[in-house]
């Protein structure tokens, strides 16, 4: 039988192969960001494997960025690139990330989450142009010369709380897209209430993609030139980390009333805030409308909680580097990073998908009635 075919030359592929001839001893490595040492992202096909028992080692998985993230982890896996399934098969053992796999049609994609392409992103921002309630702008270029987007919803006027949300500042993340799309779908409903109130009540700027470039080329955490844009905030530059020079000069133009940092986190299995009460000078008024907003989400998603999530002081003095935490220091507004899993949510598991982008859509949707709380609070 012919030797498996194994492509990675596409938009967010990733991966290096050091054998591929032996479809029952497939060995991989991870392949760095190109321009920095983070490595955890894969994304990569196999052809010619129909009906053949395929086993897949990924040799270097104990050197990637977040090692803590292996241990209960499934792989991810679509015939057409459309529908995503887990791989029950997949075990972390020695510092290898072994997948095995009996595909049943002839061309299988692997890849660490369910990707979210650049097409699909242009796609998205095609349909949400043409709602009467979005603008779509172009606030500069990122270091490759791809359009930086923010799509603005509602009257900016000075009656009108200034609401943030921001995704994708870690390229390999993709499941902030899929919560981004989910939340921007509920945002632009003509006829929901939830909707149609904070319309009323915000101007929304969005940004629904911090690092196209990273995207493209297949980077886990950083940007063309191996920024890690959330370590950027507290002093940006042009050459190299303009995307997040761009949205913060557009943040000290319009205020900021409320900001939300949408990630992925690759070792806890929940969805959680990381939030900013140390940040100096956070008032005792931003704690009580945070605790307000993550109460009200805690009621619109079961897949929210907050036993889990961050320990005190993990950012040292990187603190104010972070988007949410240089914005709540600079506006005294609430500001929180949500974190989803790349595994499953180990308080609502599903054994088919695991944590995936429809699911990321749906706390998307959620996370409107927390920004409505927020605004009527």
């Amino acid at each position: 039988m012919t030797d498996p075919v194994i492509t990675w030359n596409f938009d967010g592929g990733a991966i290096e192969v050091v054998d591929g001839r032996d479809v029952h001893n497939v060995r991989l490595r991870l392949r760095a960001d190109n321009a920095a040492d983070f490595r955890q992202w894969f994304y990569f096909r196999v052809q010619g494997v129909a009906g053949r028992s395929l086993s897949l080692s990924i040799e270097n998985a104990g050197e990637a960025a977040y090692p803590d993230g292996w241990p209960d982890y499934r792989c991810m896996a679509s015939y057409d690139r459309q529908h995503w399934f887990r791989i029950e098969e997949t075990r972390y053992e020695d510092g290898v990330l072994r997948i095995d796999h009996t595909p049943a049609r002839d061309s299988v994609y692997f890849a660490y989450f369910e990707p979210y392409s650049q097409e699909r992103h242009l796609d998205f921002l095609g349909r949400i142009d043409g709602s009467p309630f979005a603008r779509v702008k172009t606030l500069g270029t990122t270091v490759e010369g791809r359009g930086l987007d923010l799509v603005e919803v509602g009257d900016p006027g000075p009656s009108r709380l200034q609401v943030w949300i921001i995704a994708r500042q870690h390229p390999g993340e993709t499941m902030a897209s899929w919560f981004m799309e989910g939340l921007m779908d509920r945002l632009l409903d003509p006829v929901d209430p939830v909707s149609r109130r904070v319309r009323e009540l915000a101007c929304i700027y969005l940004v629904p993609h911090m690092n196209p470039d990273g995207a493209v080329r297949g980077n886990l955490r950083t940007n063309a030139v191996g920024a890690n844009l959330n370590r950027e905030w507290r002093a940006p530059d042009l050459q190299r980390s303009p995307e997040v020079w761009w949205v913060r000069q557009a943040m000290l133009t319009s205020g900021v009333d409320l900001f939300l940092d949408i990630h992925g986190d690759e070792a806890l299995p929940y969805v959680f805030f990381s939030t900013a009460e140390e940040v100096p000078g956070y008032s005792e008024e931003a704690k009580r409308r945070q605790a307000r907003l993550v109460e009200a989400f805690a009621s619109a998603s079961p897949d929210f909680q907050t036993e889990h999530g961050y320990v005190a002081g993990r950012f040292g003095e990187e603190l104010l580097d972070l988007a949410s935490k240089w914005v709540a220091h600079q506006f005294g507004c609430v500001s929180l990073t949500l974190e989803m899993p790349f595994k499953d949510n180990a308080n609502l598991p599903n054994a088919e998908v695991g944590w995936n982008g429809a699911r990321s859509r749906r706390l998307g949707e959620a996370m409107l009635l927390a920004v409505l709380a927020h605004l009527e609070s």
